[in-house]
């Protein structure tokens, strides 16, 4: 039976404070994206907008509507705002996705479910639910996701969405300069994901069962993995996952403030770019230069 990449790199989470999302997309525009309307979440609890990018991964800017003060104390939506796995996540980089199977009888769930068992990383997903959002222009858009079980690290390991409107709905690629950017960002070159140096090896090998290949590089700091994009035949923007163990003082700081998961995004720039470091202000970029 044919099975599907478990190692497409959808979209990467922004997460800030509640009611801001138009105020993120002007820092975001500020640092040279070119950013796009997105929507309501089923529910209504969080919206967002896009950075869509021409390797047909996205960053998602996302802000609860509401603060949970807003809703009175045990109603039904304050208990989802609480439940809600981001609602007590730091402003930043807070989760990122791969790209999950649109063939409603497939289960990414299950595949990543089956590699781990036979390879004893003790990694585990939990089975497929619906979720959508509502765009700007009325058009509903759903999708299935599977997250990491409840007892693992959600923003270490990814979750998986997978589309069941047609996944152009939810990365608008047209027109194309929906994904030109003044900064002349063509894509991403890596996500950082920070651990406990005691971790490494195990967070490893649940990264492993969930990617499906063995990491490409290995050293004493961290892990380094392949991954795709949605749109083929861009080799040379391949982005990479890393993982690794605080290498200075204030990687020690932001892991203890803030617990594991992503650190860093990195974005390939053309030539004309320089490489820095900058931020969004709240979570860390690295811009570098992709050689012609």
């Amino acid at each position: 039976m044919f099975e599907p990449s478990t190692k497409i790199l959808d979209h990467i989470v922004h997460l800030t404070p509640p009611g801001t999302v138009e105020l993120a997309s002007q820092q975001f525009r500020d640092l040279g994206f070119n950013v796009i309307p997105g929507g309501t979440h089923t529910g209504g609890l969080t919206a967002n907008a896009l950075v869509v990018l021409a390797t047909g991964s996205y960053l998602e800017l996302i802000s609860f509507t509401h603060p949970a003060s807003h809703y009175p104390p045990s109603s039904p939506d304050r208990r989802k705002r609480d439940s809600n796995p981001w609602s007590h996540k730091h402003p930043g980089w807070i989760d990122y996705a791969f790209l999950g199977a649109s063939d409603p009888d497939v289960s990414i769930a299950h595949i990543i479910n089956e590699r781990a068992r036979l390879d004893g990383s003790g990694v585990k997903y939990d089975p497929e639910v619906d979720g959508g959002r509502v765009r700007e222009d009325g058009k509903t858009l759903k999708w299935v996701i599977t997250v990491p079980s409840e007892e693992q690290r959600r923003g270490s390991l990814p979750f998986f969405c997978g589309d069941v409107t047609p996944r152009e709905w939810r990365v608008p690629i047209d027109p194309p300069s929906n994904s030109k950017h003044p900064s002349g960002v063509l894509g991403i070159a890596h996500v950082r994901i920070l651990v406990v140096a005691e971790s490494l090896d195990a967070q490893s090998a649940q990264l492993t069962s969930v990617v499906g290949d063995p990491p490409v590089g290995h050293s004493l700091s961290g892990y380094t993995w392949s991954l795709e994009t949605p749109h083929s035949g861009l080799e040379a923007l391949k982005p990479r996952l890393i993982l690794s163990a605080p290498v200075d003082e204030e990687e020690e700081t932001y892991l203890a403030e803030r617990g594991p998961g992503v650190y860093e995004v990195a974005f390939w720039v053309g030539p004309e770019g320089k490489e820095r470091t900058s931020a969004t202000p709240y979570g860390r970029i690295v811009w570098r230069v992709k050689a012609t």
